[in-house]
């Protein structure tokens, strides 16, 4: 077995790079510290200005993001073909928007819930690390040993 073809190709990707890729989805997972728990729940998300805008109601995830809580962010994709894959985390502060400019400024830029029921609050994220990286999808046969014939 040729090992070289088995590593797939990883290309560490640059700021402009993951930005880029953020701006190609609106999903992400955002994790967070609650008391002596971990949380990590999807959501919708737009790039702006820099930094990341996400709506929410009140609940856990409000009450867990205020006052510049430390967050992480992960967006994930793949290209059309299922052949390249990439990931962007971005770590940052999340501080709730509340001024009517920025409010303004989440309108235009096309943020809506996806779910139902009130989520008239706005969440910036600011990111102070944002990391990425871009990858051939290897095929199964570079990860699964070859069948051994099996005797009928």
């Amino acid at each position: 077995m040729n090992s070289a073809a088995a590593e797939p190709e990883i290309k560490e990707l640059g700021v402009h790079d993951c930005w880029r890729y953020l701006r190609s989805t609106s999903l992400c997972r955002i994790a967070f510290t609650d008391g002596g728990t971990v949380e990590n729940y999807p959501v919708n998300f737009v790039p702006t200005n820099g930094t990341l805008l996400m709506r929410t109601g009140e609940g856990t995830k409000l009450a867990s993001l205020t006052d510049r809580k430390a967050v992480a962010v992960e967006a994930d994709g793949m290209n059309q073909y299922g052949t390249i894959a990439w990931s962007v985390v971005l770590k940052g502060h999340a501080m709730v928007v509340s001024d009517e400019e920025e409010t303004r400024d989440a309108m235009e830029a096309g943020l809506s819930p996806w779910q139902p029921g009130q989520k008239n609050i706005l969440i910036r994220i600011t990111p102070e690390e944002i990391t990425g990286r871009r990858f051939v999808i290897a095929a199964p046969t570079h990860w699964w040993p070859p069948r051994e014939p099996t005797a009928d």
